[in-house]
């Protein structure tokens, strides 16, 4: 007589696999950090938590009992702040279909602290038209702490940055105008004692070897007043007391002077409308773009482009040279453009480094300004045409 063979639908023989099922459930959820949940929206806007694993009074300080008695609380628990991007996220998760993943902070009245929690589910839509998310919540309060006090202590440094910055722009102003006036002063009433002393050697028997040397401190002093002038105008502009349109022109022109490329310049607002300090953090930006194009691009022609937008001032300086490679970019020496990117951030605004058209590079900086009604109209010029930016930021080469 052959041996009776189980059914592949005996009772007993699915209740031991539908129990080694949980069982192997109950042991990944137990292992699991955080609270693993199920989470429905219902058609008529309630809310249930079918599922909720052991972690749920340990993160929420309630029990699963209260939590499945009264939903509701977990909104509650929710800080006022947060309640609205929470329930956005809900919405437009259910709306869509994609995965719901929030994080904000609640507060826990068991131990009388606020927590930052994470919650990552997957939603699924019900024959009766509910929404069903199976997901996982995390406690992140400490690695969002970590991250806010990462952001203040960046801040904490721009300031620092913004800071020293200024008060370098103030001593190098100071040094530029005592230098100009004290020093200046003093050479120019030199060079007249010398002239009159010329004059009498001229009209009296003097030694030629005498006339040689006041010829020779003549030329002297004037080298001597042409390199004060010149260390004048590298520690501060005059111009950047006329404003940021002159200055850039200026340099413009001196960069061509100096460096022999033809470097055009234009603008389309006679006042752009930045204070002093961001005017001159602008035209140091300038500047050092300026002086990487004569050390690296061997460029053959260059052009800065300054405009004055509805909500921003961009200024554009592009060059025809050999363009950055990304490799250079990250260069732990590349304190040239680490320094550009640091005071465009100081000034609210971004740094961008892009590929001009026909080769070259394009370096892009937007600073964010409010346009003061009714003083468009009077200070706009005809805008001159642009180079083509594609958005590359550099903030990953620091």
């Amino acid at each position: 007589m052959s041996a009776t063979v189980p059914s592949p639908l005996d009772p007993l023989a699915l209740a031991a696999e539908l129990e080694q099922v949980r069982a192997r459930f109950a042991a990944i959820v137990s292992n699991t950090p955080g609270l693993v949940y199920q989470f429905v929206l219902h058609a008529d806007g309630q809310v249930s938590f079918p599922y909720l694993s052991d972690g749920c009074q340990a993160l929420l300080g309630l029990t699963t009992a209260e939590l499945h008695a009264a939903p509701q609380r977990f909104l509650d628990l929710i800080l006022p702040d947060d309640r609205q991007s929470y329930l956005d996220a809900m919405r437009a998760s259910a709306a869509a279909q994609w995965s719901w993943n929030w994080e904000g902070r609640i507060w826990v009245d068991a131990w009388k602290d606020v927590k930052w929690i994470n919650l990552r589910s997957t939603p699924h839509t019900l024959a009766d038209g509910a929404v069903r998310w199976d997901g996982i919540m995390t406690n992140i309060t400490d690695s969002k702490l970590e991250q806010l006090e990462v952001r203040h202590s960046r801040a904490r440094l721009a300031e620092l940055s913004a800071h020293t910055d200024r008060v370098k722009e103030q001593e190098r102003t100071r040094i530029a105008r005592e230098i100009h006036d004290e020093l200046g002063g003093n050479l120019t009433a030199i060079k007249m004692a010398v002239a009159m002393l010329a004059a009498r050697l001229e009209h009296g028997a003097a030694v030629p070897a005498l006339r040689d040397k006041t010829d020779y401190v003549d030329q002297l002093v004037d080298r001597t007043i042409e390199a004060i002038h010149r260390i004048s105008l590298d520690l501060r502009p005059p111009l950047l007391d006329l404003g940021l349109v002159a200055a850039l022109e200026w340099q413009a022109r001196e960069f061509a002077r100096q460096t022999g490329i033809p470097t055009s310049f234009s603008a389309n607002a006679r006042e752009i409308g930045l204070d002093t300090d961001q005017a001159t953090a602008l035209f140091r930006i300038a500047q050092e773009a300026l002086t990487n194009i004569a050390k690296h691009a061997h460029a053959t022609k260059v052009s800065v482009r300054l405009a004055k937008l509805r909500h921003y001032v961009s200024l554009k300086i592009s060059d025809n040279g050999a363009g950055i490679a990304a490799a250079d970019r990250n260069k732990p020496a590349s304190f040239g453009l680490r320094g550009m990117a640091e005071r465009a951030r100081a000034l609210g605004g971004t740094l961008t480094l892009s590929h001009a058209s026909g080769g070259g590079t394009v370096v892009a900086i937007k600073i964010k300004q409010e346009m003061t009604p009714g003083t468009a109209q009077d200070i706009l010029m005809p805008p001159a045409a642009g180079a083509t930016i594609a958005e590359e930021n550099i903030s990953a080469a620091k």
